[in-house]
């Protein structure tokens, strides 16, 4: 059982603290470029494996949904009464071989099954990452902590794009490479497996963290019954949901956006994979970390001036200005135009999630926390990461019937999923106003929390 801290416990060094966020965020980091990598060899991908639009959604989003989910729950249940920094590690690792094992898929279902292995992997990490954080910032620096983890949202897309742009300008993805043991293996294929090594070398680094002291827990409690947890939450279920739902319905949007970008350049204005790659990859870079890190320090601006609600109203913020910017991007004339909104997008996107998974992490107690992380994951994966490429697939090949009008499908989605979750975040945002209310005066909440 993990050790635990009392009120009069001071808080891990701010080196300390800081080196195991900035490990946490390297390791958010690598999750995501598997993920990019996908999306910019999306064209590749589908003339070397004879597979539809709706085909490519798949392998971005259930293959990897499927076990992501799986694996969450009961990873989470473990992660909030034993050691959090090494199921980091492992899932490192996981996740980090099945990436490689991506580069050797020669068919549909070989490459299905490699990106099982890599959300299996990764749904170790979040939840974990989340408890451990909570543990090692106090409140008022929690919302920044979040958005440097969630820097790694952004640095991987962007190494991904980057690096595979870079790899695809030497070795084009459609062509043919021959090398030791391997044997032949397409430029797409070597983009993947090279990919994976890193995670190998972080798995062993992440191991050099020390498990912070739990915080709010009492010594003897090892962790908390399942009936307890969803009490709790339905006691408090409006603010769960509509903060959950809302950010489900804007990761729908941006994962759905995130893995046809590159397709949309390349079918709409004939950008090859190196020029998305070069031209896009530095966008995301650039504008999502310094959205991820603007949202965090913003959200912790306002908690000093007095906001007890801060994190969600600098959230609601970013998603309010989404509304516009992520229905007129794909309609635009030219591709600088196209690639400036995507910037503002990108920025705007990273601005919310530092201080909205702040705010879970406060309104749950905290041998909860991981199990929480863990329900959020599920429910932003099912909603966001699943549905929201197959969505615009879905009207690409059913609705309009045209792999070119690619960005009308995705303007579409974008304008019933985007303001849909700007009503969930203010439904959850009054709700969690109301959790505030009751604490400061329980006599007059008549909800048990």
């Amino acid at each position: 059982m993990s050790q635990t801290a009392t009120d009069q416990t001071p808080w891990p060094s701010a080196g300390r603290a800081w080196s195991i966020a900035i490990i946490l965020m390297l390791a958010n980091t690598l999750a995501f470029v598997d993920r990019q990598a996908l999306a910019l060899l999306v064209q590749p991908i589908k003339q070397d494996l004879h597979i539809s639009d709706t085909a490519i959604s798949l392998l971005y989003g259930l293959s990897f949904t499927l076990f992501y989910v799986a694996v969450g729950l009961p990873i989470a249940r473990i992660a909030d009464r034993s050691n959090r920094r090494n199921i980091v590690a492992g899932a490192i690792f996981v996740w980090s071989v099945a990436t490689s094992l991506c580069g050797l898929a020669r068919s549909f279902t070989t490459l299905f099954m490699a990106r099982v292995g890599v959300g299996a992997g990764e749904g170790g990490l979040t939840p974990a990452a989340y408890s451990l954080l909570s543990d090692t910032f106090p409140k008022e620096r929690l919302a920044l902590a979040m958005g440097v983890y969630q820097m790694g949202l952004y640095l991987g897309s962007a190494a991904a794009l980057v690096i595979g742009g870079l790899i695809s300008t030497v070795i084009p993805p459609s062509s043919t490479v021959i090398l030791p043991v391997l044997g032949a293996m397409k430029g797409w294929q070597l983009v993947f497996f090279l990919l994976g090594i890193p995670g190998i070398a972080l798995a062993a680094l992440t191991l050099t963290i020390r498990e912070p002291l739990r915080r709010g827990v009492a010594p003897t409690q090892a962790s908390v019954p399942l009936s307890q947890f969803f009490a709790h939450v339905g006691a408090h279920r409006k603010a769960y949901i509509g903060i959950m739902l809302g950010f489900a319905l804007m990761i729908l949007v941006g994962n759905g956006t995130a893995v046809w970008i590159p397709a949309f350049f390349e079918r709409r204005f004939g950008w090859t994979t190196a020029e998305v790659g070069k031209l896009y990859g530095p966008v995301v870079f650039f504008c999502g970390m310094s959205g991820a890190l603007a949202g965090g320090l913003f959200a912790s601006w306002l908690r000093k001036r007095g906001a007890a609600h801060a994190n969600l109203q600098a959230s609601l913020a970013g998603f309010i200005i989404l509304i516009p910017i992520t229905i007129a991007f794909p309609l635009m004339p030219t591709p600088a135009l196209a690639l400036t909104l995507i910037g503002l997008m990108n920025f705007f996107a990273g601005f919310n999630f530092g201080g909205g998974l702040a705010a879970l992490q406060e309104m749950t107690p905290n041998r909860m926390r991981a199990l929480m992380s863990a329900a959020y994951m599920l429910t932003i994966n099912l909603i966001g990461a699943a549905l929201g490429p197959t969505a615009i697939a879905l009207v690409t090949d059913y609705w309009f019937h045209n792999p070119n009008d690619l960005h009308l499908a995705i303007s579409l989605v974008c304008a019933v999923a985007s303001p849909l979750s700007v009503v969930m975040l203010w439904i959850g945002l009054k709700a969690y106003r109301d959790m505030g209310r009751a604490a400061v005066n329980p006599v007059a909440s008549p909800v048990a929390g």
